[in-house]
């Protein structure tokens, strides 16, 4: 089964969130967490958390990356269980029998932004509507040399 990753591009994710998760994590949407947040309310690395971070859920900190990962039954099963935890501890949730339903929904929902190839990197952007948290997930492929398309690349400056 396929699963997002956190991934690391460079240190940019320890500057813009509050905690990072480390790369290599098994990650979630995570946009459950700011299900009572009063858009107002958010600022700064918390802002940024609720625009682009997945969660990871080691650490239960953010990433702004995701790599479509193979996971086994074992490795699922331990997300759910581990989310479930995290929802009773942190989000309220009354018993872990609730709370494995709501986790198992989660990691269900992750799985299926992971129909691309292993390697694929998945961002996201969310922003509130009038229904509630939209979320817009995005996909950036391999390139056939295996590695990713540049964001961006260094120049040097005419001194002309």
């Amino acid at each position: 089964m396929r699963f997002p990753k956190t991934m690391q591009l460079d240190q940019s994710d320890w500057q813009v969130f509050e905690q990072t998760a480390e790369p290599g994590e098994w990650a979630v949407s995570g946009a459950f967490a700011f299900a009572d947040s009063n858009p107002k309310s958010l600022d700064g690395k918390q802002a940024q958390a609720f625009r682009n971070g997945f969660l990871g859920i080691e650490s239960f900190g953010r990433s702004t990356f995701v790599v479509v990962g193979e996971i086994d039954a074992a490795g699922y099963d331990g997300v759910v269980d581990r989310l479930a935890a995290h929802f009773v501890a942190r989000h309220g949730a009354p018993d872990l029998d609730a709370a494995r339903l709501a986790a198992r929904e989660e990691a269900a929902f992750a799985a299926s932004l992971c129909d691309h190839p292993v390697g694929t990197l998945i961002t996201v952007e969310r922003s509130f509507g009038p229904d509630g948290i939209v979320e817009r997930f995005r996909t950036i492929d391999r390139r056939a040399d295996g590695e990713h398309a540049r964001i961006w690349e260094i120049v040097a400056d005419d001194e002309s």
